[in-house]
């Protein structure tokens, strides 16, 4: 190999080879990397297009971000169906096979650490939707007894309207916080782990509605298909809410901190 090293992922040595079609990033293929009993999955990358420089306005290429992240992932999905990867992010790069092997001696007691706990876990992420029809229901009630009301006497009679039409639309808001806490206790008891991760936007997500739930759960593989029936009892449980189930997935959200983009 003579271009920089892309490093998708660590694990323990593989029962069984990678798949002999496997590309990644640039169309080149994942080739296992061994060091001190783990193993660094990488591929070959022209260096033109991994420098800090070019990275910087890779960065703002929308589509070749999502080629890169497209095919980041899919060698990620790859190694969670043979063995239990701990991810590394996007575009973590390096001169050549001994930046890869002093970046696993660095840290090598944490991955082992890391890899010992993740092993035969598989993460699933579960976000809950307030249906955005819901929402704009409600804001339109409000404008509309608003136009309605007969023109407030005094500031008194004012104020008190609003508080009406504001304690309508709060009581919706509040009864999707109180489906969504309630849904994220009962899955936490479930996994070994969780995590609480902020609200999505809905304009940068595309999602419909209005997020109030986007959680991550750490669950035993062979414990997966309870872990789907325990979501799916809920779905029909709060009308106007919409619950996304998505996963299995490599541990990203449980890993810990793990070297970044532009390694040397």
């Amino acid at each position: 190999m003579s271009g920089l090293r892309y490093v998708y992922a660590l694990c323990r040595p593989l029962e069984a080879p990678l798949q002999a079609q496997l590309t990644g990033v640039a169309g080149a293929p994942a080739k296992p990397l061994h060091h001190h009993g783990l193993v660094a999955v990488v591929s070959e990358v022209p260096e033109q297009d991994f420098t800090e420089e070019a990275l910087r306005a890779h960065l703002e290429d929308l589509d070749w971000l999502a080629a890169t992240a497209r095919a980041h992932q899919g060698v990620i999905d790859a190694l969670t169906v043979v063995t239990t990867p701990l991810p590394l992010r996007l575009a973590t790069v390096f001169r050549d096979d001994s930046g890869v092997r002093s970046m696993i001696e660095s840290r090598e007691e944490h991955f082992r650490r890391t890899l010992d706990r993740l092993t035969g876990r598989v993460e699933w992420g579960v976000k809950v939707y307030l249906e955005s029809e819901r929402a704009e229901e409600s804001e339109a009630a409000e404008a509309a007894e608003e136009r309605s009301a007969p023109k407030a006497a005094s500031g008194r009679d004012y104020l008190r309207l609003r508080r009406q039409q504001t304690r309508a639309s709060e009581d919706l808001w509040q009864r999707a916080e109180t489906f969504a806490t309630g849904l994220h206790e009962r899955l936490a008891v479930f996994a070994e782990e969780s995590r609480l991760h902020a609200p999505q936007n809905a304009t940068l997500s595309g999602a419909a509605g209005r997020n109030v739930l986007n959680a991550a759960y750490l669950v035993p593989r062979d414990r997966s298909e309870e872990f789907v029936e325990l979501v799916d009892r809920t779905k029909d449980d709060a009308p106007g809410l919409r619950v996304e189930l998505t996963g299995p997935w490599a541990a990203y959200s449980f890993a810990g901190e793990l070297p970044g983009e532009g390694g040397s």
